[in-house]
Formats: structure tokens, C-alpha cells, sequence
């Protein structure tokens, strides 16, 4: 029995370290490379300088990076409201009647498949140099994959359960209510996560080409043109770190909200 408890012990330490290996590993040949002169040394700092400059500019008072940090996040929330509000109700719907779906899924499919720095020009166009073209380019994009994600969380809805609502006497309603809704939300959170991925990535590319005061993008893209490399790559691991927090985040909210997924 003893043994037995040991074991499981030994077992969640792992569990417990498993996650930090990958991150080990990367920074392990991220130095390996750096020192090994396979690369020019002002084009490739090694971590411990990366992260240093990272916390310099993070504290600095002037253009730190906090501001262009803060700039970014507040643009991604803003778009990433946009796109759940439009997105989810819009896709419920389709979701709702396979015909109606069918018949504006490759418009759905096309628009998704759209690299992002195909479509800043395109907001540029209509919305000009503004705080606007960002957001909305940024919200365009994030709706298109939660609407694609709910619609098929509604439309994959487990049948048994369909069944045994209708056998109880549900109406439509009842079932698209009680059974439809709670059956997509599973799916619904993989849209969310990826929609608010993507919303970060637009955000950033749409700092880079669209004119932007402060903002990561922007931030990554003047120290590359003036070779300050280490800020670049402080600034790149920062866009990282905060694409993994807000997946994160909503990892953890859907395994507390639809806990009953696959069950």
C-alpha cells in the first residue's frame, strides 16, 4: 500500500515538471546556438541577455514596455469583444439550420483561410490611418473562426440527448434552449481560444503596417530597423508570453465552465 503511494507521489512529481521541459529544452539550444558561433552574436543574443533587456524596458519611464504591452492587450480584448458578440450568436444560428450554413460556408471557409496581411490594406483602405482599421481588421477575422466553431458545436450536438428530450415531450425551443446551447459550448470555448489567438496576431501585424504609436508590433518593428536586436527579441518573447496568458486563460475557464464536456 505504502509503495503503492510512493509511486503515485513519483508519478505527480513528473506530471508536475512535464510541462517546463519543452520550455527547458528550447532555451537550452536557443543557448547552445547562441554561443556556439554557427551565428553572428549581435543577431542572436543568448537568453540571459534577452531577458535581461526584458526587464530593463519593461521598467524603463520612457518608451517602456509596458505601454506598448498595455496598448496591445487593450486592442486585442477590444477586437476579441467585438468578435465573440457577433460571432457566437451568428454561428448558434447557422449552426441551427445545416442548409443555411451550407449555403454560406465557403464564404466562411474563403474569408478564414485569408492570410492576415492580406486584409490590413483592405481596412486601410476604407478606415484609413486610425485606432479603428486595427480593431476591426483584428475583429473580422477572430468572428469568422468563432462563428465556424460554434455553428458546429450546434450542429454536432449529441443525438442521444436530442432523443431523450424529444422523448420527454421538448419542444424546438426546449431543445435548442436546454440541449443545442450547453451541447456547442465545448466547441464554442476551442472557437473563443482560437479567436482570441488570432485577434493577437492581427493586432500585431496591423501595429507593424497600418501606423501605430505604441504597441508590440510596432515596438518589434523599429528595433529591427535600427538593429537593436536585443529589444526586438525581448519584445517577440513578450508577444509570446502574452499569447500563452490569455490561451491560458481561457483553457482554464473552460475546463471550470463546461467540465462536463465528453461526458
Amino acid at each position: 500500500m505504502l509503495s503503492a503511494e510512493l509511486i503515485g507521489m513519483k508519478f505527480n512529481k513528473i506530471d508536475t515538471i512535464t510541462p517546463f521541459i519543452g520550455v527547458l529544452l528550447l532555451l537550452f539550444l536557443w543557448q547552445r546556438i547562441a554561443t556556439s558561433g554557427w551565428v553572428n552574436p549581435i543577431l542572436l543574443p543568448t537568453p540571459i541577455a534577452t531577458l535581461q533587456t526584458l526587464t530593463q524596458i519593461f521598467l524603463q519611464p520612457e518608451k517602456s514596455l509596458a505601454v506598448d504591452l498595455l496598448a496591445t492587450l487593450r486592442r486585442t480584448l477590444q477586437s476579441f469583444a467585438i468578435a465573440a458578440s457577433l460571432g457566437i450568436p451568428i454561428g448558434v444560428l447557422l449552426g441551427s439550420s445545416t442548409r443555411l450554413y451550407r449555403s454560406v460556408e465557403f464564404a466562411i471557409d474563403f474569408c478564414r483561410s485569408l492570410p492576415a496581411s492580406t486584409l490590413i490594406p483592405l481596412f486601410l483602405l476604407f478606415l484609413g490611418l486610425n485606432e479603428a482599421n486595427k480593431i476591426v481588421a483584428a475583429a473580422f477575422s477572430a468572428s469568422l473562426t468563432i462563428v465556424f466553431n460554434s455553428a458546429y458545436g450546434v450542429m454536432n450536438a449529441s443525438k442521444s440527448r436530442i432523443l431523450a428530450a424529444k422523448v420527454m415531450g421538448a419542444n424546438r425551443w426546449q431543445i435548442f434552449k436546454d440541449v443545442l446551447l450547453w451541447e456547442s459550448l465545448p466547441q464554442t470555448f476551442v472557437g473563443l481560444r482560437s479567436g482570441i489567438s488570432l485577434a493577437l496576431v492581427y493586432v500585431i501585424v496591423a501595429e507593424m503596417l497600418a501606423g501605430a504609436d505604441v504597441g508590440l508590433g510596432k515596438r518589434i518593428l523599429d528595433a529591427q530597423q535600427v538593429l537593436n536586436v536585443k529589444d526586438m527579441y525581448a519584445s517577440i518573447l513578450m508577444t509570446g508570453v502574452l499569447g500563452y496568458g490569455l490561451n491560458l486563460f481561457f483553457l482554464v475557464w473552460q475546463k471550470r465552465w463546461v467540465h462536463w464536456s465528453g461526458k
